[in-house]
């Protein structure tokens, strides 16, 4: 061949920044940041809720059908958008949430955290060794496939772990699950948190809301960030009066049941 360049190849090995997490600077500065929730499972679904102007949006792997291959069409779904994509996992399991870390969510939501224990060990699972647990794997989709500049070195620096706290043991321990070092925020599980305190099938209870509203004021005073969920727009407003910083003000199932029923009795038969 000659010297020209005719014919000559050469390996070229594109590098990259880690991806900044825009949601978790936004909690750390105090901004509230107002979230969908989303447990349709489809990537076409998350496409049309990615670009309505939500500041996140939440991916659901616990109470839906979604799988992990399902769960990865969402992310490419939502990437062109700049609503920040949450995984709440299926467990507080270091197996799940490797394997979420590895096709690139950043942001985790990990439920029924119902001690400093489980907290630690959700913080673990995040973090390679010898801070946590991870397993390492280098060219994955969080890598950008092996792009990233250390990765291994940095990913920490942008994951944010979000806890939830949905259990009466675990709001009598919310300060020292607070004081968990990598734990960026809370969320208050009102579901399953009136379940336990005796109310199953209720989200706003008035003997619970005040205990939840206080949760807000109690983990903003800790510098972590209060999270809640509820369709109830009353209820929302009062949570993001109290501090709340990351609240999800409805889901995308429960916005086509209601409005395809809204819809139908328009036309009464």
């Amino acid at each position: 061949m000659g010297q020209g360049g005719e014919g000559i190849r050469r390996q070229v090995r594109l590098i990259m920044e880690l991806p900044q997490n825009a949601f978790k600077r936004a909690l750390k500065a105090g901004q509230p940041q107002i979230g969908l929730w989303s447990s349709l499972s489809s990537s076409y679904t998350v496409e049309v809720i990615a670009g309505a102007g939500y500041d996140w949006i939440l991916l659901d792997c616990e109470h839906s059908p979604n799988d992990l291959e399902s769960l990865l069409t969402q992310l490419q779904a939502c990437a062109p958008y700049a609503t920040t994509p949450i995984v709440r996992v299926p467990w507080n399991d270091m197996v799940n949430i490797k394997r979420v870390l590895d096709i690139g969510v950043q942001t985790l939501l990990i439920p029924y955290v119902c001690s400093v224990e489980e907290a630690k060990a959700a913080v673990a699972a995040t973090r390679y060794p010898p801070a946590g647990l991870r397993g390492v794997a280098g060219t994955t989709r969080a890598t950008r496939f092996g792009r990233v500049k250390d990765y291994a070195k940095h990913a920490h620096e942008e994951i944010c772990v979000l806890v939830q706290v949905e259990t009466k043991p675990a709001l009598d321990q919310l300060e020292a699950i607070c004081a968990v070092e990598g734990v960026d925020g809370v969320f208050i599980g009102p579901a399953d948190l009136h379940a336990s305190m005796g109310h199953p099938g209720e989200t706003s209870n008035p003997a619970i809301l005040p205990l939840i509203e206080e949760a807000m004021r109690r983990i903003r005073k800790t510098g972590k960030a209060p999270g809640y969920l509820s369709p109830v727009e009353a209820d929302a407003k009062r949570m993001l009066g109290a501090g709340c910083l990351f609240c999800a003000v409805g889901a995308d199932v429960g916005l086509l049941a209601r409005g395809a029923e809204a819809l139908r009795g328009k036309f009464p038969s």
